[in-house]
């Protein structure tokens, strides 16, 4: 698995983000058939300012949140519930590039503490949550979250972390 991490909050250093961020993809790819070697993903650490201006651009809400996602290709299931069309990696070449994902170093800080959840918990259950909307999976509809809630929940429990929801 090829992860490209780009770090603007500092904050970040002090965290284990490199190998969490590695294990939660790699567990996500491996649980549903993809070999892991044949991708890529960028993570952006930002801090809530940074996030916040994102999520405005791309989303229309000023606000911080938690995870942005940006797939390299729409792999969005054609019905609600279904499984989308998951990306297969060439057997030469460079990783198929899945996108980026960002996230917020207070938003997660909060949101763990909150939760009473150790940080890298979260940090491993919004990686995962992150790295599925690359994958084509959504929580719009009952039918979608049931589906990504259950695979997050089934991939944490293979990473050891309890289910969050």
């Amino acid at each position: 698995m090829d992860i490209d991490i780009l770090i603007e909050d500092h904050g970040w250093n002090d965290t284990r983000l490199d190998a969490v961020a590695r294990a939660a993809c790699v567990a996500t790819l491996a649980d549903l058939g993809l070999a892991p070697e044949g991708f890529a993903v960028s993570i952006l650490a930002c801090g809530d300012d940074r996030i916040a201006t994102l999520n405005a651009e791309f989303r229309g809400k000023p606000v911080p949140t938690n995870v942005l996602s940006w797939p390299s290709e729409d792999r969005a299931a054609a019905r609600p519930g279904d499984m989308p069309r998951l990306p297969v990696a060439g057997a030469d070449g460079p990783p198929e590039e899945l996108g980026d994902i960002a996230l917020s170093l207070g938003v997660l800080t909060r949101e763990a503490a909150a939760a009473g959840r150790p940080f890298e918990q979260h940090l491993s259950h919004l990686t995962v949550h992150g790295l599925l909307h690359l994958l084509g999976f959504d929580h719009t509809t009952d039918p979608d979250a049931a589906l990504m809630e259950g695979l997050e929940t089934r991939i944490l429990a293979s990473l050891g972390v309890p289910d969050p929801y």
